[in-house]
């Protein structure tokens, strides 16, 4: 893989001083371009052998390009924060909104190469995060971002070459460590480690560019031309190639469906409602303080269900039992323009609870399959995609110590009418009815088909969905409730029994 990169090239001085002054007018041109246009982020990844020159790189394209624009993410050992949060969550929010230039300089790929070095990841555990990381950047390149990767390669002769200059020159001793030469210990291991990591990702959507970093004006030129042309050719490009990643919807023809069936007529006395309800509340009180929650998992609660279905009451009842200070209700109404400048999912990403603590959402990312869907704001190949990516970043949740809890609150046609018209009624409740509440209800079978295959397609081992008869507020605010707590019982036997393993 890494033949070509080891054959010498160079670029003599007299070629790079003629070339360059043209490459960086035609950078700062398309640059401007696609700052104008606001259509598309670029994210460069620059990995490579120590000494092959990744930072100079970084500076000449600072130098090059208008600084700016561009956003330089130097990532190292995971900080407290980062390590009680999912693998991907420090990348999530960095990534450059459209029209912005982010260069990672070590990135999602630089924890699995070093810890498969170091013999702190097993080949199936390596394998398991780079689909991770496939199918993320698959999704990046789907909502737009222009990704583009580079993997700068030495010989181990060229590296020690390499870093012996770097020593001897004052202005650049700085960057030689003990460190540095050691890991020419470990160069053998790296190309072969490194070797399967770029064939495994070197994907149709994301390649891997392989550059020699032997020569500084051949390394220098080669990136900037890959960039440019890169650039170029995503300006072009008209539209976005969208491939759907989900099998064709197909709808039971006997008209039986998940709500279709559920039985609306349950219901609970006051009296009962409200023993149940200050026995779990006082149950998910303790649960949320317990040792082995605090220290080990976190919660997620998402609330989607039909309009004035109770979502609101069921959240209250649910902070009620928890500490402020551990909680965040996180509402989600239609996206900003910070929000829509990124990825769909960026916007749930940067709300991700740390370890101790829950997030709330009031509505939540399933809008790109229900409400985005229903009113055409996304083509349909965008949100057949997202079942996949919506179940791939609820595993990474669960896998980070997450219990992800999903609830759907269901109630018939007639009664949401007559909370309209009750809301519509109540001078203190109509705030919570708007225009678009009445026009929803026209398209009340369209919006039943949506959630029948999302609960379908979403409802995991993992992260499984609990349907709710939420025709009567005290059924359903306990059904909440009540769930809640199994799910963190469960989850907290799941950590003893780790315990009794180790």
């Amino acid at each position: 893989m890494f033949e070509s990169a080891e054959l010498g090239h160079k670029v003599d001085k007299e070629t790079f001083k003629r070339e360059v002054p043209k490459l960086r007018a035609e950078l700062l041109d398309v640059q401007y371009d696609m700052l104008q246009k606001k259509e598309f982020p670029v994210v460069i990844l620059i990995s490579g052998v120590d000494g092959s020159g990744k930072g100079e790189t970084i500076n000449l394209l600072y130098s090059w390009m208008d600084p700016r624009h561009i956003s330089t993410l130097a990532f190292s050992a995971p900080s407290d924060e980062e390590t009680s949060r999912p693998y991907m969550w420090r990348y999530w929010r960095a990534l450059p909104p459209k029209g912005k230039v982010g260069i990672f300089a070590g990135s999602w790929y630089s924890q699995p190469i070093t810890d498969r070095i170091n013999g702190n990841m097993h080949r199936s555990e390596l394998d398991g995060r780079l689909e991770d990381i496939n199918r993320f950047e698959t999704m990046l390149v789907n909502e737009g971002a222009l990704v583009l990767k580079f993997w700068f390669h030495l010989s181990k002769d060229g590296q020690r070459t390499r870093l012996k200059a770097l020593e001897k020159d004052p202005r650049t001793a700085w960057r030689v460590t003990k460190e540095s030469y050691s890991r020419l210990k470990t160069y053998n291991r790296l190309q072969q480690v490194a070797g399967h990591v770029l064939r495994v990702t070197n994907t149709a959507h994301a390649p891997w560019i392989i550059v020699e970093g032997t020569d500084d004006e051949y390394r220098s030129l080669t990136v900037g031309r890959i960039v440019l042309d890169a650039m170029k050719r995503r300006l072009n490009q008209e539209g976005l190639q969208h491939v759907p990643v989900a099998p064709p919807i197909v709808h039971p023809i006997d008209k039986k469906n998940v709500l279709s069936e559920l039985d609306l007529t349950q219901k609970l006395a006051k009296k009962s409602y409200e023993t149940q309800l200050a026995k779990y509340q006082a149950r998910l009180s303790e649960l949320v303080r317990d040792p082995r929650f605090v220290g080990r998992r976190s919660l997620v609660l998402v609330f989607e269900g039909a309009d004035a279905a109770g979502k609101g009451g069921s959240i209250r009842r649910v902070a009620a039992a928890m500490d402020a200070r551990q909680y965040q209700i996180v509402p989600i109404a239609a996206p900003t323009e910070e929000e829509r400048a990124q990825p769909y999912l960026w916007r749930f990403w940067r709300h991700m609870p740390r370890t101790g603590r829950a997030a709330i959402f009031d509505r939540s990312w399933y809008g790109r399959v229900l409400v985005e869907r229903g009113e055409g704001f996304c083509a349909e190949a965008d949100w057949l995609r997202a079942y996949a990516e919506i179940n791939d970043f609820e595993h990474q949740l669960s896998d980070a110590g997450a219990i992800v809890i999903k609830f759907w609150l269901q109630i018939s046609a007639e009664e949401q009418l007559r909370r309209f018209k009750e809301r519509q009624d109540t001078e203190f409740k109509r705030f919570k009815i708007t225009e678009e509440d009445w026009r929803n209800r026209e398209k009340w079978d369209d919006y039943v088909n949506a959630v029948c295959d999302m609960v379908d397609r979403t409802s995991t081992g993992l992260a499984p969905w609990t349907l709710v008869e939420a025709n009567d507020k005290n059924f359903a605010r306990v059904k909440v409730l009540k769930t809640i707590c199994e799910r963190l019982e469960a989850a907290l036997k799941d950590e003893d029994g780790k315990n009794i393993e180790k």
